[in-house]
């Protein structure tokens, strides 16, 4: 755990949304298809000549009242259809690492998910090319960092994943590694164990949702099971103190998305979050911002609104921004050098 500079506390409140805005941070959790916004959703229907069932973007925008994830997963189905060619991926990509960019993030592992599109008959080589195009673009476009994480939708079947793996395997070179979302509650991680196993001695990382709605045993299984090493969500931890013993212990990330979990009702107010308590136990928690078109925020956003709403402070921020370096998987050089970045951007703010 990189130390926290000796001016952080010279750094007065006041200052905080500014600093929040301005430090450099990675994001772990973000799901492409949920950075759809309304106004891009149209615009690739009116390209690919797809039917919605809302009249305008702002009738669209007025659909998204969710009382559960699985209400917010119905319209989220339904913005994706509208993704029919390699450039409209390419375009979605590129539309999010440029506004991530501007929330000074440095690394994007942006999660995907190949069955929502390869089941409306689109290749999954259409859906890699064109994600993987706009990562490689991105340093030099955008100035970040990116790379792709293959999701697995946990309410279909294990042997869907495995099908979904062998369909992505000529395209290996293309993403880091794979992941389990959609419904969570009654679809445990253990349900996937096999195709998990297969991926891990394939080389990739693994991580899963586990813990936003479900309850602290699927965060178990996560780890257990899956050999998880990242747990997306994981708030339920808190319901569990072995489990939050276990998680410090092993500094095993958590990548908490505030704005998601008041807008599907896991924290219905966000002053009663418990992102605080999680890094006061000691646990390597981040802040991200899930499917962002829909929940109401990007990364600044969620860190804006979950510091105005618990009242965390500068110690927080650089243990949020320097978790997420660290829960990256990304090469140790540029954790280092974006480490150095934070600081630099810490003591500027200390001697303002």
């Amino acid at each position: 755990m990189t130390p926290i500079p000796d001016c952080i506390d010279r750094i007065a409140p006041p200052q905080l949304p500014a600093l929040l805005a301005a430090i450099p941070k990675a994001e772990l959790h973000m799901h492409i298809e949920g950075s759809l916004e309304p106004e891009m959703i149209f615009a690739l229907a009116r390209r690919n000549g797809v039917a919605l069932p809302y009249a305008s973007v702002d009738a669209l925008r007025q659909a998204y009242a969710f009382s559960d994830l699985q209400s917010f997963l119905d319209i989220y189905y339904a913005g994706a259809s509208v993704l029919l060619t390699e450039q409209d991926f390419y375009d979605m990509a590129r539309a999010y690492l440029a506004r991530a960019a501007t929330d000074s993030v440095v690394r994007a592992e942006i999660f995907f998910d190949p069955q929502t599109h390869t089941e409306r008959g689109v290749p999954m080589g259409t859906v890699v090319h064109g994600l993987s195009r706009a990562c490689r673009d991105a340093p030099a476009q955008q100035g970040v960092s990116a790379a792709l994480i293959l999701c697995f939708l946990r309410h279909l079947s294990e042997a869907q994943a495995f099908e979904t793996l062998e369909q992505a395997l000529p395209f290996r070179d293309h993403f880091i590694g794979v992941g389990l979302d959609s419904s969570e509650v009654g679809h445990p991680p253990e349900k996937f164990a096999r195709v998990f196993a297969r991926c891990r001695e394939l080389g990739l990382h693994v991580v899963a949702h586990a813990g936003e709605e479900g309850p602290p045993d699927y965060i178990w299984q996560a780890l257990d099971v899956l050999r998880a090493e990242r747990i997306d969500h994981g708030v339920q931890a808190a319901h569990d103190a072995a489990l939050m013993a276990r998680l410090a212990a092993d500094r095993v990330p958590l990548t908490v998305c505030p704005l998601s979990n008041q807008k599907l009702r896991v924290f219905p107010d966000l002053a009663d979050h418990n992102l605080k308590t999680l890094l006061d136990a000691g646990l390597m928690a981040t802040v991200n911002s899930d499917d962002p078109a829909y929940f109401g925020g990007y990364v600044n956003d969620n860190f804006q609104a979950v510091f105005a709403a618990t009242g965390m402070t500068a110690r927080h921020a650089w243990q949020l921004a320097s978790n997420s370096f660290d829960a990256s998987f990304s090469p140790p050089d540029d954790k280092a050098r974006w480490h150095r970045q934070l600081a630099d951007v810490f003591r500027r703010f200390a001697a303002a």
